[in-house]
């Protein structure tokens, strides 16, 4: 999604967000490079706030670029809105968007600085990470174990005419606990932008009186088995059913020979599912590649949620070729593996 910073001035600016999912990702580095390239193609590009702490990279492009000096206030320092304003640059660059201003500061948050700057008719660009998002507050210090005191509104993001989100960097992923949170938070950042992009379209066609004619719905099945931990892969699912008002479904292939405990793990998966508004189906008759398969496609499966365990015989069974079977023959429908 790439909007046209480059057009001829409008009533409000546009405003392009740097989101990330992790600190540490290199987003102000984004954020300051862009403004560096903007200007060496002739767009008058200024920097209006930085982090008190750049890293070396970006402290490099930083030298680049030309800035609104910040003004103090009360021990910190503060964006000089007025200043900016008066300059009138065709961008501006704001780094850490959702800090909050000291109480001496005309304006509370930086967010609504930037409110300021873009109603004025200057285009923005800035960086946040998602755990600053107000909304997601609770879900993140799910994931995190940390909440955060200062935010901005999701609002802003909605509002957004352009949203780029910066992965984290392979040398970061580290820990098979560390991947599950960076995968878990991934998501919730692609979904937001999903959702900004959605109502971004909604706004056009109304605008342009199209009648929307949605297409294929989103239709997620999870795959339940008594050796895997099923309770990610079905808040996931939930998640992206509710995102893409889709169907989950939990489907499981019966095994009359399980022993009491594996029975006990199937029974205590499928109730999450029940409990998440889950689909449950029971498919007979067949091995578990030979019986899903048939079933998702019948059902008009976009999304297949796998899980799998080094540890346990379900993924002794797949490291002969189930898994890399399903993954080939499903070339129909988006597969995802959940490790455990």
């Amino acid at each position: 999604m790439h909007c046209g910073f480059e057009s001829e001035a409008r009533p409000r600016g546009l405003l392009k967000i740097f989101l990330g999912y992790s600190s540490g990702v290199g987003k102000s580095y984004r954020m300051l490079d862009e403004g560096r390239r903007r200007r060496e193609r002739g767009q008058d590009v200024v920097v209006g706030a930085v982090q008190p702490r750049t890293e070396s990279a970006a402290a490099e492009v930083l030298r680049q670029l030309p800035a609104v000096p910040m003004l103090p206030c009360e021990g910190r320092t503060i964006m000089d809105v007025e200043g900016i304003l008066r300059r009138r640059p065709w961008v501006c660059l704001v780094d850490g968007m959702a800090y909050d201003n000291p109480p001496g500061a005309p304006l509370r948050h930086r967010w609504q600085e930037i409110e300021s700057l873009l109603a004025a008719g200057i285009s923005v660009i800035a960086s946040v990470n998602l755990q600053f998002i107000e909304e997601r507050q609770e879900e993140i210090e799910s994931i995190t174990g940390r909440r955060s005191s200062q935010t901005i509104p999701v609002g802003l993001l909605h509002r957004a005419n352009e949203i780029e989100i910066v992965d984290a960097p392979p040398d970061q992923v580290g820990a098979e606990a560390q991947r599950g949170r960076l995968s878990a938070l991934r998501e919730i950042a692609l979904l937001l932008t999903a959702d900004v992009v959605d109502r971004q379209l909604e706004s056009y066609l109304l605008a342009h009186g199209i009648e929307a004619r949605w297409g294929t719905q989103e239709r997620i099945l999870v795959c339940v088995t008594p050796w895997i931990e099923a309770k990610a892969m079905i808040e996931s699912g939930r998640r992206n059913a509710d995102r893409f008002r889709g169907e989950l479904i939990a489907a499981h292939v019966h095994q009359p020979r399980l022993d009491a405990a594996d029975r006990d793990r199937l029974e205590a998966n499928l109730l999450q599912a029940r409990r998440s508004g889950a689909e449950v189906v029971k498919l007979t008759g067949g091995g578990f590649v030979d019986s899903i398969l048939p079933f998702a496609r019948s059902r008009g499966v976009t999304q297949l949620f796998v899980g799998h365990s080094i540890h346990q015989e379900w993924w002794q069974r797949l490291r002969r070729g189930s898994l890399n079977r399903l993954i080939r023959a499903a070339d129909d429908m988006d597969v995802r593996v959940f490790p455990h």
